[in-house]
């Protein structure tokens, strides 16, 4: 039973820090290419299906190195640590990116969102877009953008660990 302990957390700190690093990349690249503050439906989704991927593949070797055996807890609880890790790598780059690469990012995001918002409802009062760009600059404060990144990274942990663990799982015999 300890070695199946050390080998979810070794799995979990492995994968975690894979993630991480794979989401770090692909954020640089958007940084460079000076998208990261627009962040265009189709990121979403990539994001989403990088952490997809290597979650499943997670179980798929965690499932070889546990004689064939992943059941749904170990699955979840794999997922959410691999989410986990990989949501405080993300947070540590948010911060540096917000804080040495880019501090006017929070602002660039909000002017592109609120011209976005002016161009697609042009008959929306000013007060409202005021009022709600006031909403936003209360919410990008860093610990409340962090805590936000951090439930996001687990709620969608927790989802796709869930379906995958449902797919990859294989109950030992009793």
């Amino acid at each position: 039973m300890q070695t199946q302990t050390n080998s979810i957390k070794s799995t979990m700190i492995t994968y975690g820090v894979i993630l991480g690093g794979i989401s770090i990349v692909f954020q640089l690249m958007l940084f460079f290419l000076n998208m990261h503050y627009q962040q265009p439906p189709a990121v979403g989704i990539v994001s989403l299906l990088i952490m997809t991927g290597l979650l499943l593949f997670a179980f798929i070797q965690f499932k070889k190195i546990n004689e064939g055996f992943l059941s749904l807890s170990e699955a979840i609880k794999i997922g959410l640590g691999i989410s986990l890790i990989s949501a405080l790598i993300g947070i540590v780059y948010s911060l540096i990116l917000t804080n040495v690469l880019d501090p006017d990012t929070m602002q660039k995001t909000l002017d592109f969102t609120f011209d976005k918002m002016r161009a697609e409802n042009p008959e929306m009062p000013q007060d409202a877009i005021d009022t709600a760009r006031e909403m936003s600059e209360k919410f990008s404060n860093p610990m409340i953008s962090s805590a936000f990144q951090l439930i996001g990274a687990l709620f969608i942990g927790f989802i796709i660990s869930l379906i995958g663990g449902l797919i990859v799982k294989k109950s030992r015999p009793e």
